[in-house]
């Protein structure tokens, strides 16, 4: 007899994200559907679906009601740092656990948390260790104003300076928001050699469609003279921004390329959370916890680190190119360390400033 386990998916699909939201969400639905309708697996699925509408105050208690008011332990979701770390309290204090399928800043390891997209030694520190020798060491760094800007930048300054780099100048817009012009007069009066992009959502959007004009009127903000970078961008916002992405670089695990099969990274990512759990669950089938799933038999092969949580990622940086990904280096796979204590690992310091 197969087993029916429930299983809660927490994504925003309206919102100023909801382009990633729905990727993930597909990603997850998709790998549902071929592990019940696979006989030779000992469980199906029986997803318990919740959209908090890219709402912050909705995360934490539809986490809640799924985790009271339904069998599911397991929750699929999130999208931003900001509704992750919401949701972690009302893990902890109903036993569950989340799959979270985004790449984030790091500096995190919950006992309720599987991290399976890349964390900064997965995507920004490679990205910048390319780029650096490659576009030239005079930066400029874009976010938006929560912990995902935030802290990609800090990290971002920390490895241009000690590469002997510099910062020409760092701003942040509210999530949402789409007032760019000051940032791209900045952009305009600094001159840099490349620009972090880390906003999300329209605030991006608007930001390369604002870059790609002033490229047009100026030739050292062309694509191949001044690129942007990104290590959150992926194919799912490709359609939203058109044109205007010719020529970003970005950084992530996975990228669609001929031969490929998921849609991005996002939809990559969620699959790969469902099938995790259903071989973990199958292997250890009377595991209570997180904790006890990845001690039990299937655990050291999932590829998740049992003190971390964190998970192996290629590390593969890739450009626009007539709409698509193609990938210009595959650096191999890297485990993920959210603490930056590997080798590789940039000098951290704590440091306060003033920013706008």
């Amino acid at each position: 007899m197969r087993r029916t386990i429930a299983i809660g998916l927490l994504y925003s699909l309206t919102g100023s994200y909801a382009r990633i939201g729905t990727a993930c969400l597909t990603g997850a639905l998709a790998a549902i559907d071929r592990i019940n309708a696979d006989p030779a697996r000992g469980v199906t699925f029986r997803a318990v679906t919740r959209d908090p509408g890219g709402n912050i105050d909705l995360y934490a208690p539809l986490c809640a009601e799924i985790l009271r008011d339904t069998p599911a332990r397991h929750i699929i979701g999130c999208v931003t740092s900001w509704s992750r770390k919401d949701v972690i309290p009302t893990l902890e204090k109903y036993g569950g656990s989340l799959w979270y399928a985004v790449p984030y800043e790091g500096f995190e390891a919950s006992d309720h948390v599987v991290y399976l997209h890349a964390c900064p030694n997965q995507h920004l520190l490679p990205l910048l260790d390319w780029a650096l020798p490659t576009c030239g060491k005079r930066a400029y760094l874009t976010g938006s104003n929560y912990i995902w800007g935030w802290e990609i930048n800090r990290l971002a300054r920390e490895r241009i300076t000690a590469a002997g780099g510099s910062v020409a100048g760092e701003r942040y817009l509210p999530l949402g928001s789409v007032d760019i012009d000051r940032m791209i007069e900045e952009v305009r009066a600094t001159a840099p050699d490349f620009i972090l992009n880390s906003l999300i959502g329209p605030s991006s959007y608007a930001f390369l469609r604002a870059y790609e004009a002033l490229g047009a009127q100026d030739s050292r903000f062309a694509a191949d003279c001044c690129p942007v970078l990104s290590c959150n961008l992926t194919e799912c916002e490709l359609p939203e921004i058109g044109e205007a992405a010719e020529g970003l670089i970005a950084a992530g695990p996975y990228f669609r390329v001929a031969g490929t099969t998921f849609g991005s990274s996002h939809e990559a990512a969620a699959w790969r959370a469902v099938h995790a759990l259903a071989d973990l669950m199958e292997a250890a089938p009377a595991a209570q916890s997180l904790g006890d799933l990845l001690r039990g038999p299937a655990g050291q092969a999932s590829g998740i680190d049992l003190q971390t949580h964190h998970t192996v990622q290629p590390v593969l940086i890739a450009q626009v190119r007539d709409g698509a990904f193609a990938v210009l280096g595959d650096y191999g796979s890297r485990m993920g360390d959210p603490y930056l204590t590997g080798p590789a690992a940039p000098a951290v310091r704590a440091s306060l400033r003033v920013v706008s």
